[in-house]
């Protein structure tokens, strides 16, 4: 998979831009707060319609603009694809080859990207609403069905929290539509959690061979599925269902005390160790940075071996905060075969000699050169 051609309008702090590529490695270089983020996010923005820095939308369209337009035009083994993506303050629209999708996950999924940045760091140490983000964005890419069932989940999740805050309000116990809800929370839920847990064994089948390499064999990673049930064990949907059903029925007193949804995948967690250790509390700086860059080497061959090619590699100035031997592992596992683009404030901080087919490209002040 390569992406060709990219063109934006009213993107952040990029009136117009275009460019095009036939590189496998492509060096963004400029001083800090030029636009070199702008563009890795706007490649990331056109395959999973949402940024990976923010949350609101309306920071992505240029000051006093009504819209940005997103163009990309991919190669991929089974042909080109040109991909068009218009976000407003009144929602987004996606095209495909020109024809309009009715749904975002129609559209995502088309262009596959896998996104390195220093921030990255804090899917190993950060808060378990993180790692969840990682998740759901990782798994939306290549089962484009799960955002679906993600979505109707948070639909039910805030209609049944609503409905806790108001039994919590006029202090009513009974709860008589709360069976209805946990439900309907349950059978969205069980999906969800399926999902994940088929996605960090494969996950993990990857990671392990890659941190150990990494390590020189010194270290072993083991990556698990922390649920808010007792629920590792189970492969069988209704006793999974079920399990979830008995979780909502031990917290109800505690639910309709503090008016809030306790049990589901929107509380469960990712949980890394190295060696038996817990990454998270007992690891080294060395040790978390590692375990980020195995997570997203290993993410990249899960996602080759889901959609049957490579995604594209977005670097976001984290090869100068490797040490010598961790980029030398990271750029001899996307060399000539992954389209990796880079951003960096200088050329030096990256070990050229390892590079191929490499173009640089030039950004100041929302211009490329």
């Amino acid at each position: 998979m390569q992406l060709k051609k990219l063109s934006l309008q009213h993107y952040r702090n990029y009136d117009e831009v275009y460019f095009e590529t036939g590189h496998m490695v492509n060096i963004i270089v400029g001083p800090n707060a030029q636009g070199k983020t702008n563009l890795l996010e706007a490649i990331f923005v056109l395959a999973l319609t949402k940024s990976h820095r923010t949350h609101q939308d309306k920071e992505l369209i240029q000051w006093n603009a009504p819209h940005t337009l997103l163009h990309g035009e991919v190669d991929k083994r089974y042909g080109a694809c040109q991909l068009d993506l218009t976000i407003a303050q009144q929602g987004k629209k996606a095209k495909i080859n020109g024809l309009e999708q009715r749904k975002l996950s129609n559209f995502i999924g088309s262009l596959n990207v896998v996104m390195f940045a220093p921030e990255d760091l804090e899917i190993v140490k950060g808060s378990p609403s993180v790692r969840r983000r990682f998740l759901d964005m990782e798994i939306g890419q290549v089962h484009p069905s799960y955002l679906y069932d993600l979505s109707q989940y948070q639909k039910i999740l805030a209609q049944r929290n609503n409905y806790l805050k108001q039994l919590f309000a006029a202090n009513d116990s009974k709860a008589a539509l709360l069976d209805v809800w946990n439900e309907q929370l349950a059978q969205f839920g069980i999906k969800i959690i399926k999902k994940r847990q088929n996605f960090i064994k494969k996950l993990q089948v990857w990671a392990e061979k890659i941190h150990s390499g990494i390590t020189g064999g010194k270290e072993q990673i083991e990556i698990q599925y922390a649920c808010s049930f007792d629920s590792a064990a189970v492969e069988d949907e209704p006793v999974l269902f079920d399990q979830f059903m008995i979780k909502l029925s031990q917290v109800k007193d505690q639910e309709l005390r503090r008016g809030v949804s306790m049990v589901g995948p929107h509380r469960d967690d990712l949980l890394f160790f190295i060696n038996g250790k817990e990454v998270q509390t007992f690891g080294s700086q060395g040790q978390q940075r590692t375990t980020a860059l195995s997570l997203k080497l290993a993410e990249i061959e899960l996602i080759r071996e889901e959609v049957g090619e490579y995604p594209i590699l977005l670097l976001d100035d984290v090869l100068s905060e490797l040490d010598r031997f961790r980029q030398t592992q990271l750029i001899e596992t996307f060399q000539n075969r992954v389209q990796t683009f880079i951003t960096t404030t200088g050329i030096e901080s990256i070990d050229v000699t390892k590079l191929e087919d490499a173009s640089v490209i030039h950004v100041r002040n929302g211009k490329l050169t």
